[in-house]
């Protein structure tokens, strides 16, 4: 008989990795850790960067409150925290995380990162760490407010962990859902994730709505079809807000996005009971899309009991699934989604918008009528065209186009040649270009936002208002306004990565500002000085910034005063070079070249002004194409529609499907 094994206390280095594998099974769960501490941090914008699906390098960085300087020896060693001093706290916990060992863990199995500032503190500090503990000495540096933390290298000391893990890209896509899940679960934040030199993959603008980053994330097929789900018990002490997809809607994939407390958990139970109940309506091997937030007495829940905390246990189980499947089945029954749209007004009509009673009534009798024929609308514009009223088929436009191809494109501009190599996209780190992009973000206007996001284009009416609808109502839109706030939209956000709009023959720019000062559009009098010598002033102002120009807009300048080059904002579309003597004039009177920030935003003005003048010097088939198939697609992806839209008629409603066809009845 062999002789017992000898029983010995484990290194402290083997214990902390160990435990360190509990936590951090692969990028998507460091990830998770790194968000939580952010929202608990209450950060209103993460932005998180990943290489080679988080292995190489996974960056998150924030706008929260930041670590002390104090706090920065301390922080990643196991069980340092500061949301809990005692066992008891854990029944009263609000926070995601609570055990101090998330960034414990990270540093056992790669090498960390982590750059921070708080509001009190003059710089900010960087501290690297491994195995839990600072290595070298806390530096100064320049940064933000907030934390920006950096994990590279991860599994570098677990081998075989590493290699058990999917390719990049299927890490990536784990990092996705999980970023997609809490950007769903806190609208009031902005998620951006990326791949390092990519653009955003997930993009959210912060200020927002559960319901319209449902849309956003995971589709507009699945933003319209939406049914809220809403539930109070004071005997359970419990409170649902949910959506779920109608009985039309079906996916091959389940999502299903399940929060307690506002913590991202699993509960099998819940998941089957509906599961259970869409069984009734959609086709076998078919799903629903599914996101329902429980808040409970956290008296009631007991959150340490698994160690990535993706599983809670909570009294009343059985009790609480059951109310919810059955507030579930109640929505369901109509057999179709209650949904509320808005629109713009005429300017001075009173807001439509009706109190929560009022509608959740107006839903309910809705559920209870079947849909009729008139509310079925087309949302395929190539069915049929507005020009067919007019005499002139869209296959007329695309032969004439086709036929002479000098008529697409202006004489002396010319676009760059599609290349197959991905461009290196560079994010910028100017606050004054961030501020300029949480500015549009903040005067968004929601109601407008779904209209524009799910518009489909029906026809132009003229040089200045084109035809859309949305749903069951018809829009007049002004195009120029449109186009104007579209392009400052693009310069803005795609500040320092555009493309050359290549002149065939350089201008000179002395000649452009002579042009502009004879228009009376620019209203120069004799009191403003010898037109020779404000021409010589304007040259000298835009040659001087020409570095300027060319770094960030590709916007190029020849130190002998010749105009080369402008940016590109949209594929296939090429500005008017008539408006370029006003446009030049403008770029040297009316930017504010000496305040950063205001130089960035008076520039990207002036320059979508002149990308907007679109109507006026081209040919009419010219005009159309570009109307229907660059701008209006272009406004549907990317425009953030301010709130002065809704009161300055660029959006219409001029007709109702629902009201027309009463009238006609009537006939």
């Amino acid at each position: 008989m062999e002789d017992p094994g000898v029983i010995r206390k484990l290194s402290q280095v083997v214990v902390n990795r160990i435990a360190a594998g509990e936590i951090i099974q692969r990028p998507a769960n460091a990830l998770k850790e790194m968000m939580e501490n952010s929202l608990d941090a209450n950060a209103t914008s993460i932005q998180i960067t990943v290489k080679a699906g988080g292995l190489r390098s996974l960056q998150i960085q924030d706008n929260g409150t930041g670590i002390r300087r104090e706090d920065l020896a301390i922080v990643c060693e196991r069980f340092t925290t500061s949301k809990l001093q005692s066992f008891e706290d854990l029944s009263s916990i609000s926070t995601y995380g609570f055990r101090g060992e998330a960034l414990a863990s990270i540093s056992h199995v790669a090498h960390l990162k982590i750059v921070t500032k708080t509001k009190s503190e003059q710089c900010a500090y960087q501290a690297c760490y491994e195995d839990g503990r600072l290595k070298g000495d806390i530096k100064p540096i320049a940064g933000n407010q907030g934390t920006q933390i950096t994990v590279d290298d991860l599994f570098y000391n677990v081998p075989m962990r590493k290699q058990a893990l999917k390719t990049p890209n299927e890490e990536f896509q784990r990092i996705s859902d999980v970023v997609s899940k809490y950007a769903v679960h806190n609208p009031e934040a902005c998620f951006v994730l990326k791949k390092s030199g990519e653009t955003a993959a997930i993009r959210t603008p912060g200020r927002t709505t559960v319901a319209h980053n449902i849309g956003l994330i995971y589709g507009a097929t699945i933003g319209k079809a939406l049914v809220p789900v809403v539930l109070k018990d004071d005997v359970l002490q419990l409170t649902v807000d949910g959506y779920v997809t109608n009985v039309n809607f079906s996916h091959k994939k389940p999502i299903f996005l399940m929060f307690i407390n506002h913590r991202a958990v699993d509960c099998g139970a819940l998941k089957k009971a509906i599961e259970g109940i869409y069984s009734v309506y959609l086709a076998k091997g078919s799903s629903p899309f599914v996101y329902i937030s429980l808040e409970l007495n956290p008296n009631n829940v007991d959150v340490n009991v698994h160690p990535t905390k993706h599983e809670v246990h909570f009294l009343h189980e059985e009790e609480i699934v059951e109310r919810i499947k059955s507030a579930v089945e109640r929505m369901l029954l109509g057999g179709n989604a209650a949904r509320t749209y808005t629109q713009a007004l005429l300017p001075g009509a009173p807001d439509p918008v009706l109190d929560s009673t009022k509608m959740n009534e107006t839903a309910s009798e809705a559920d209870k009528q079947p849909r009729l024929d008139y509310k079925y609308v087309r949302t395929s514009h190539s069915e049929q065209k507005l020009e067919k009223f007019y005499g002139m088929s869209q296959t007329v436009v695309k032969s004439e186009l086709q036929d002479d191809p000098t008529e697409v494109s202006a004489p002396k501009l010319t676009q760059p040649s599609p290349s197959r190599k991905k461009k290196t996209v560079k994010e910028t780190r100017l606050t004054s270009v961030l501020n300029l992009r949480k500015r549009v973000e903040a005067d968004c206007d929601e109601r407008l936002r779904k209209i524009f996001c799910e518009l489909t284009y029906v026809g132009t009416i003229d040089r200045e208002q084109s035809l859309i609808q949305f749903d069951t109502k018809m829009f007049l839109t002004a195009t120029q306004p449109l186009a104007a706030e579209l392009f400052y939209q693009l310069l803005v956000f795609n500040f320092g990565n555009f493309e050359r709009l290549t002149l065939s023959e350089p201008l000179e720019l002395r000649r452009l500002a002579l042009l502009g000062l004879a228009d009376p559009e620019c209203g120069h009098t004799e009191e403003d000085g010898p037109v020779k010598e404000l021409a010589d002033r304007i040259v000298e102002i835009l040659v001087e910034k020409a570095t300027l120009l060319k770094e960030y807009f590709n916007l190029s300048i020849r130190s002998d005063g010749y105009l080369e080059a402008l940016p590109v904002l949209l594929d296939n579309y090429i500005p008017s070079v008539v408006f370029l003597p006003m446009y030049i004039l403008r770029l040297a009177t009316e930017v504010e070249w000496d305040e950063e920030e205001e130089c960035f935003r008076t520039f990207c003005r002036e320059t979508a002004t002149f990308f907007s003048r679109i109507a006026l010097t081209k040919p009419n088939t010219e005009y159309r194409w570009e109307v229907e198939h660059v701008i209006y697609p272009a406004v549907r992806n990317y425009l953030i529609p301010p709130k002065t839209f809704a009161q300055n008629a660029c959006l219409l409603q001029i007709a109702n499907l629902p009201e027309l066809y009463k009238v006609f009845e009537r006939c």
